[in-house]
């Protein structure tokens, strides 16, 4: 076990992990309550000296007064839901796919989410570019049985155009009742047409780790996401690693999506000294920045040969993992760029059943540079093909198991 520091091969059977922030792309669980809208009225309290609200309620009253729906069939529009409405116009003059209003509805389905107790197909996405794009599909799930990859780009979901559509809008139309189907008209790059692709949905299990021993003495540990189990269950998977005898680590955060903050730097303190910097948080200029250090496990010494494979579909904390673990010159990184997942949002009540998703910093990697505008580029740049996955050829991991076998 020369790969372990002196006096810590048993340490990391015992160490007891506290989990605290929530993030899945959140700031650290501030989730703030503010005054509720009780009714409608013309009240300028709070209201900006710089901005001239009068063409808003000259719409209001017109819209009132004069409006007639062209069908018969439509549901009229109460005075609360065009409150509702004017929110979600301010929220998407921002141009930020990430800041969101949710009314009631889309409110309740976004903490389930949260929660993970949904069905549908099992994906992440964003609205981005007039498209609807696949950050990643979740391990095992009905989309990534069915073939969809990181990076997709939906043009129709059951015909119906997406250029229009948010993020939130999508996940509606996409997610349903188990059994049933959804067909995805992708756009993929490299290909010269569209493809239409029938998913089934499903109850989604999120997965969180699996662990491998691979020929060679290397040993693969599998992280899907960044749950709130995940430091114990990653805290396991290392022992495992260290009872195998193996020095060459590989640690796949590919189609990883992110998830809790505070996950991510547990799992890097246990290959870095203490302090030493995780991620910064940046609030732009009018605040200091915050900065999440290591919690100085650091078990492993220069012996350990360690290798994080990365692809478009990984995004926020396996970003903010594998960038400090790089930069820090911990891990060797292979595989494609990363999505670029570099903002942090907090969610507030609105009111009791309406919430907001507000951008409100972006992290930057331990040596300043901003994830949202790069991403994390791996030292060996190895792409993987629709060709590779339907022959079942893996060239990312093939070269990461080269690298350690060297």
């Amino acid at each position: 076990m020369e790969f372990l520091k002196k006096h810590v091969a048993l340490l990391i059977i015992g160490v007891v992990i506290a989990i605290g922030s929530f993030n899945l792309g959140f700031n650290s669980g501030e989730k703030r309550l503010s005054t509720a809208i009780v009714g409608i009225d013309n009240t300028t309290e709070g209201e900006p000296s710089s901005v001239d609200f009068a063409p808003f309620w000259k719409t209001w009253n017109l819209l009132n007064e004069k409006y007639v729906s062209a069908s018969t069939t439509v549901k009229t529009v109460g005075d609360q839901e065009k409150v509702w409405g004017a929110i979600q116009g301010l929220t998407n003059s921002l141009g930020d796919p990430y800041t969101v209003f949710f009314p009631p509805v889309e409110s309740e389905l976004f903490e389930s989410d949260i929660r993970g107790n949904f069905e549908g197909v099992g994906m992440e996405v964003v609205a981005k570019d007039g498209a609807i794009t696949v950050i990643a599909p979740l391990k095992n799930s009905p989309a990534s049985r069915a073939g969809i990859m990181a990076g997709d780009r939906i043009i129709k979901i059951d015909n119906k155009e997406t250029a229009s559509l948010s993020t939130e809008d999508a996940v509606q139309i996409i997610r349903g009742p188990r059994g049933t189907r959804v067909t995805l008209t992708i756009f993929r790059n490299g290909a010269k047409e569209p493809i239409d692709i029938g998913v089934i949905r499903d109850v989604i299990d999120i997965p969180t780790i699996n662990t491998k021993e691979l020929s060679g003495g290397i040993f693969l540990i599998e992280l899907y996401s960044f749950s709130a189990q995940s430091p114990n269950l990653f805290r396991a998977a290392l022992r495992e690693f260290i009872l195998s005898n193996s020095d060459k680590l590989i640690l796949d955060l590919r189609g990883n999506p992110g998830g809790y903050l505070e996950a991510a730097i547990d799992m890097a303190s246990w290959f870095l000294p203490s302090s030493k910097v995780v991620v910064r948080e940046d609030f732009g200029p009018s605040k200091d920045e915050r900065v999440y250090r290591s919690k100085g496990y650091d078990i492993f010494n220069e012996d350990l040969k360690f290798v994080i494979l990365i692809d478009r579909g990984s995004a926020s904390a396996s970003e903010i993992l594998a960038g400090a673990l790089s930069e820090h010159g911990k891990a060797i990184l292979v595989g494609d760029k990363t999505f670029g997942k570099g903002s942090v949002q907090e969610l507030v009540n609105i009111t009791p059943d309406t919430s907001l998703k507000v951008t409100i910093a972006r992290w930057l990697t331990p040596n300043g540079t901003s994830i949202s505008q790069s991403g994390i580029e791996p030292k060996f740049l190895v792409k993987y093909s629709v060709s590779d996955m339907e022959n079942k050829r893996d060239p990312q991991l093939d070269k990461a198991k080269e690298i350690l076998s060297q």
